[in-house]
C-alpha cells in the first residue's frame, strides 16, 4: 500500500485539464506487517477544503490526530468556485483527495455515482461516532439508500451583522432581537448616503441561504416541499417575501449588482461600505481576524416577520467524506472518525473555526470571540434545512441568473419568480 500526497497545485492542473487525473507527488515506501500498514513520517493524508479561514484551526485538529495515531494529515484549500471542478477532475481520473468536505448541493450526485466511501459499517462499529449526536437533517443530507457517506462536520445558522460606528454616526439605535424586516428597511434608508459612499445593507442575487430564503420561510413561503415533489417559487407567500427584497432594490438602499458582484457582501462590510449584512456562522473567522470588523461591528438575531412573528434560520452542515476508490480508505476512515468525535468537534468550536455539528459543543464556539455569537445559537430555535434536491445546483444557478434582471430593473420580481418556477418544474420532472 502506498500513501499518496496530493498538492493543491497539481489539483489545479487537473482542473485546468478537466479530464486528466490529479498529479501525484513523492511516493513513499511501505512496510507491511501482517494486515497493518506502517505509516512513515513523510506520508501525508490529503484533506481538501474550500475555506482558508478555517484551515489554521483545522490543521491544529489534524495535528492532534497525528499525535494520537501517527498518521499525518494536511489541509489543502481551494476556493469554492474551483473546488467542485477539481473534485470532478479527480473523480474522472480516479485520484480524489483522501478526505474532503461534502455539501448538500452536490452530495446526491457524488453518492449515487459511487464516488464516496460507504461509512455505514464503520460507523456502526465505532465507539466515537453515534449519528444520534448530530442534527438529524444533516445526517440525512449524506445518507442515500440507508447508507451513510459522510460524518457531519458542522452546523450553521444565520444572523444580522451591523456596523456600530455607522449606526452611531447616523443616530440610529442598534438592531435588537425584536426587530422586524420592516425595521431593517427603515434603518437601511437612514444609513444610506446620497453620494453612494455608504449603503444601508446588501443582499446579492445569489445570497439565498444567508439572505432571502430566510425571508421566504418567515413569510410561510417555501422553495421546495419536503418530499421534493413540489416547488414553491410561484407560491403567493414566497412571491410576497421576494417582493420585499424588490422594494429594497428599488429604494436604493443597496449597492448596485455590479458593485456587489465585484465585491462580496463580506468585503463591502469589512471595508465600511455597508451598514448591515446577513451572514452565516461560518463567517466568524473572517470577521474575527479583520481589524475593522473586530473593532466596529457586532451581530444580532435575524429579524422577525411582522405578520407571522416567525424568525427562521435556514441551516446547513458540511460532511467529512472520503473517496470510494482511495488507496488508503482505512486511514481516511480513522481521520473522519476522529474529526467527528466529540473531542475534535469541541476543539473546532473552541478554536472558533465554526459551530460544530456534535450536539452540545457549540456553546464553546459562542465564547470564542468578542461578538454576540449567542445570536447564532438562538437562531437554532426555529431552523429549516437548506432547500435541496438532486438538481439543486441547476435550479439555484438559474434562479441567480434570473434575479439579476430584477436587480437591473429589467424584470419584476413576480415575473422572475414565475420564470424560476417554470425552470424548477422542469428540473424536478427530470429527477
Amino acid at each position: 500500500m502506498r500513501l499518496k500526497r496530493i498538492s493543491v497545485m497539481l489539483l489545479a492542473a487537473a482542473a485546468a485539464a478537466a479530464l486528466t487525473a490529479c498529479g501525484q507527488g513523492k511516493e513513499s515506501q511501505e512496510k507491511e506487517t501482517g494486515s497493518k500498514t506502517e505509516v512513515k513520517s513523510d506520508d501525508v493524508l490529503s484533506v481538501m477544503t474550500w475555506d482558508d479561514n478555517q484551515a489554521k484551526g483545522l490543521q491544529k485538529i489534524l495535528d492532534d490526530f497525528t499525535e494520537e495515531t501517527g498518521i499525518k494529515a494536511e489541509t489543502g484549500v481551494v476556493k469554492w468556485d474551483e473546488y467542485w471542478t477539481m473534485l470532478d477532475a479527480g473523480a474522472r481520473g480516479g485520484t480524489l483527495p483522501d478526505v474532503f468536505w461534502m455539501h448538500s448541493n452536490e452530495a446526491e450526485r457524488y453518492m449515487t455515482n459511487g464516488l464516496l466511501l460507504d461509512l455505514t459499517d464503520e460507523i456502526e462499529s465505532s465507539d466515537k461516532i453515534d449519528l444520534a449526536n448530530y442534527p438529524e437533517d444533516i445526517v440525512e443530507l449524506y445518507n442515500n439508500d440507508n447508507k451513510q457517506y459522510a460524518v457531519p462536520k458542522d452546523v450553521d445558522t444565520i444572523a444580522l451583522w451591523y456596523n456600530k460606528k455607522m449606526f452611531d454616526e447616523a443616530g440610529v439605535a442598534y438592531p435588537t432581537a425584536e426587530w422586524t424586516w420592516d425595521d431593517v428597511f427603515e434603518a437601511a434608508k437612514k444609513l444610506t448616503k446620497e453620494d453612494g459612499s455608504q449603503y444601508g445593507l446588501a443582499m446579492r442575487n445569489d445570497n439565498n441561504q444567508a439572505g432571502y430564503y430566510n425571508m421566504i420561510y418567515d413569510n410561510n413561503g417555501y422553495i421546495i416541499s419536503e418530499d421534493k415533489k413540489k416547488l414553491g417559487w410561484d407560491d403567493r407567500k414566497t412571491v410576497e417575501a421576494m417582493e420585499m427584497l424588490e422594494s429594497w432594490i428599488r429604494a436604493g438602499v443597496m449597492p448596485s449588482l455590479e458593485t456587489m458582484s465585484e465585491n462580496g457582501e463580506d468585503v463591502l462590510f469589512q471595508s465600511g461600505k455597508i451598514a448591515m449584512t446577513f451572514q452565516g456562522s461560518w463567517m466568524l473567522a473572517y470577521f474575527k481576524e479583520n481589524e475593522y470588523t473586530a473593532e466596529n461591528c457586532d451581530c444580532v438575531e435575524l429579524p422577525r416577520n411582522a405578520e407571522t412573528g416567525k424568525r427562521v434560520s435556514i441551516y446547513n452542515g458540511l460532511g467529512w467524506a472520503a473517496a470510494a476508490n482511495g488507496e488508503h480508505t482505512e486511514e481516511a476512515w480513522k481521520l473522519i472518525e476522529y474529526l467527528g468525535s466529540k473531542e475534535a468537534q469541541l476543539k473546532q468550536a473552541e478554536l472558533g473555526v465554526t459551530m460544530s455539528a456534535y450536539k452540545g459543543t457549540s456553546d464553546a464556539w459562542a465564547n470564542s470571540a468578542d461578538f454576540n455569537l449567542k445570536a447564532y445559537l438562538n437562531m437554532m430555535d426555529d431552523m429549516v434545512i437548506r432547500p435541496y434536491s438532486k438538481t439543486t445546483v441547476a435550479w439555484e444557478n438559474k434562479a441567480n441568473e434570473i434575479l439579476k434582471e430584477v436587480y437591473a430593473g429589467n424584470k419584476t420580481m413576480a415575473d422572475a419568480c414565475a420564470e424560476i418556477a417554470e425552470f424548477m418544474n422542469q428540473s424536478l420532472a427530470e429527477e
